[in-house]
């Protein structure tokens, strides 16, 4: 299958840029996440890891949730570069977000900047916004990646997608 990359306007930046593995970058953008009509985190200090084919997912430092804003949910899962992800749900006051964010207690040594911080899955959300901008998420329900006018794809997880 040959895929048609999208190409980046003014800018704008191409997943097909991204590397593999995986890359961290600040940009320093001024995130902010509602659910159930709460700011539930909010900071201008989120890692992004690129990832060839992927939207940027956005990992949320601790400080940015309120206290007991997060707790912890079942399961794990396992990225071969990160490690072993923990599950969690997302909780203002009453209402909760059932496994709807995942972190990283113990990162590999190349993302141990990512230890303890937070990644969600924006369609799990009233809405995320990165610098004004309203978040769309990652098609296919599986992936965590914002996508927002700063990247083009085409990305992962539409139909069709699953061998890239």
């Amino acid at each position: 299958m040959r895929i048609k990359r999208e190409e980046p306007g003014p800018g704008q930046l191409s997943v097909w840029d991204f590397p593999r593995p995986p890359a961290l970058v600040q940009w320093h953008e001024h995130v902010v996440v509602t659910f159930a009509g709460v700011v539930v985190a909010e900071t201008n200090e989120a890692w992004c890891v690129l990832e060839t084919s992927h939207p940027p997912t956005y990992y949320l430092p601790p400080d940015a949730f309120p206290p007991g804003g997060t707790r912890s949910a079942d399961g794990t899962t396992f990225c071969e570069w990160k490690g072993v992800a923990s599950y969690l749900d997302v909780v203002a006051g009453e209402w909760v977000a059932p496994r709807a964010a995942w972190t990283y207690p113990t990162p590999t040594e190349s993302f141990a900047v990512l230890r303890d911080h937070v990644a969600i899955y924006p369609a799990a959300m009233d809405s995320c916004t990165v610098d004004g901008h309203p978040v769309l998420p990652q098609p296919g329900g599986f992936y965590g990646g914002w996508v927002t006018p700063r990247v083009v794809g085409p990305f992962k997880g539409t139909p069709g997608t699953q061998g890239w």
